[in-house]
């Protein structure tokens, strides 16, 4: 299926690692320039170096998104290079682990790790947007709809970004623009690796998560999610605004009786 992506410029924050990598990725191979908004240079430099090394193209610029002033100035550079914006894909985030009982100054940096920048860049934007009438994807979180406990800050930000969706959605809709959001749950990537290492049997606590997931009990892929970003982000899906995408094998909805963990 041609997704009808070709040459089409795609900011992706937080595209050099993990679920963005793979989001990276999955433009470049439907024709788009995505452009990685990260703060990990050297990781962004070897996917380009790789993708070129494939006939693809993809670009980056390294910048702390929640350096705002940066933020504006690197957009305009972007619209000025590449004659536009086509689409923004919301995807950097950090479970900071700030709870309630880290204070109202920690929760405040929270929001703005994990949220503030989005706006920002969202409206930074705009006028390349409705000038291309793009498209927008934010990257959730099923903790926004299960809760998980001692994460108020990220819970709150990815709750407001499914909010920002259904807004935006109706906001942007007299000028074209679409707005959806893509909700991963469980996904292996090298960040969850990590944290499944740090338990006391980290064996253990993967095969229960694994169990726990009804469709194929296993984790969802980052290109599973990235494929499903990409399509939401094209114009194949020209009429589907305002929604909210669940890609996670059934784990965040389903009856807890499918979620138990399977029987060996």
């Amino acid at each position: 299926m041609d997704l009808g992506m070709e040459g089409k410029t795609v900011l992706v924050t937080g595209g050099a690692k993990g679920i963005g990598e793979a989001i990276t990725r999955a433009f470049a191979a439907e024709g788009a320039v995505p452009v990685m908004l990260d703060r990990n240079p050297e990781e962004a430099a070897a996917i380009v170096a790789d993708l070129e090394a494939s006939g693809q193209t993809a670009l980056s610029r390294e910048i702390e998104l929640t350096d705002l002033e940066a933020l504006a100035a690197v957009t305009a550079e972007i619209v000025e290079t590449r004659g536009g914006i086509d689409v923004i894909v919301h995807n950097a985030a950090g479970n900071d682990g700030v709870g309630l009982d880290a204070g109202p100054a920690a929760f405040r940096s929270s929001l703005e790790r994990n949220l503030v920048h989005v706006y920002a860049l969202q409206h930074f934007c705009l006028s390349a947007l409705k000038a291309s009438r793009g498209a927008v994807v934010n990257v959730g979180s099923k903790v926004a709809d299960t809760g998980q406990g001692g994460t108020s800050g990220y819970a709150a930000a990815k709750g407001a970004l499914n909010a920002l969706t259904r807004e935006w959605a109706v906001d942007l809709a007299p000028d074209g623009i679409r707005v959806n959001a893509v909700i991963p749950a469980e996904v292996m990537t090298p960040m969850y690796e990590r944290w499944i290492q740090t338990q006391p049997r980290p064996e253990e606590t993967l095969a229960e998560i694994t169990g726990t997931i009804p469709l194929g009990r296993r984790f969802t892929t980052p290109a599973e999610i990235a494929d499903t970003v990409v399509f939401a982000a094209s114009p194949r899906s020209s009429h589907t605004t305002g929604q909210i995408l669940y890609v996670d094998g059934g784990y965040t909805h389903f009856d807890r009786a499918a979620t138990v963990r399977a029987r060996p």
